[in-house]
């Protein structure tokens, strides 16, 4: 059912959008009748990904590009534009996760997570907003996580690039709304994919998640790709700066 008409032919770059939540938004957007650029860097998933996209919306592709480097960035959002004809939306949703003690995070370590999920979220941010100022139009959509606003054991640095998620977005939200464009972010639990499978079959890990979700269940990447579909749409004209936590309560307690 198409919840959403007004996403029809929008132009929809989703980072990260190979697998997980990252493709559960691709093909969401693609189900609306979005065109769809997914980025990430193996080749192999993006094929995959792309060809699913493809059997939903057949202006869909992929551009294979490190976000770790910004002329990678511009590259990437030149060709994705270059293709579409025009950006309408914007989905920051690649992110990595270290999970080791604090006392043992290393530099690289922590370079890696915030390089991965805040900076090269502004700078895709940065050069998504050269398109859309001066059409005085956009949505962005960041992947922040309910880790910004709790923490978490072995999870120092990635809380920390969330946390800057969060307050990324506020900042950009105040200094582009005079622009026409939102910035909006999505807050996510623990989330049933390929990933966290693992994690779960730890039982006394499994446990202490599951008792603080009052929900009771862990979510599903559907979820997270309704509440990107609402901040892309015009439902959510005049929401901006702002966070939708999608966590089952865990932050409501």
């Amino acid at each position: 059912m198409n919840y959403f008409p007004d996403l029809k032919k929008k132009a929809v770059i989703v980072t990260g959008g190979s697998k997980g939540i990252g493709k559960s938004i691709a093909l969401a957007f693609a189900e609306h009748g979005s065109k769809v650029v997914i980025v990430g860097r193996d080749e192999s998933s993006l094929i995959e990904a792309t060809n699913e996209l493809k059997k939903l919306h057949m202006d869909c592709s992929y551009i294979s590009a490190d976000l770790t480097n910004v002329d990678e960035i511009t590259r990437m959002i030149d060709q994705a534009v270059s293709r579409m004809g025009a950006l309408d939306v914007l989905v920051n949703n690649a992110g990595i996760n270290i999970t080791k003690p604090a006392l043992q995070i290393n530099e690289e370590d922590w370079d890696q997570v915030l390089d991965i999920n805040l900076k090269a979220s502004f700078f895709c941010s940065q050069k998504a907003a050269e398109y859309m100022i001066p059409k005085e139009s956009g949505k962005i959509v960041n992947i922040a996580s309910q880790m910004a606003f709790v923490g978490y054991w072995n999870r120092a640095s990635y809380c920390s690039s969330k946390g800057g998620i969060v307050q990324l977005t506020k900042a950009l939200a105040v200094e582009w709304a005079e622009h026409g464009v939102n910035v909006n972010a999505v807050a996510p639990t623990f989330i049933k994919t390929e990933l966290t499978e693992k994690m779960f079959k730890d039982k006394a890990f499994a446990e202490d998640v599951y008792r603080r979700i009052p929900l009771g269940n862990l979510a599903d990447p559907q979820d997270v790709a309704g509440s990107v579909l609402y901040l892309s749409s015009n439902l959510s004209k005049f929401i901006t700066g702002e966070t939708i936590k999608v966590d089952g309560g865990w932050t409501a307690i």
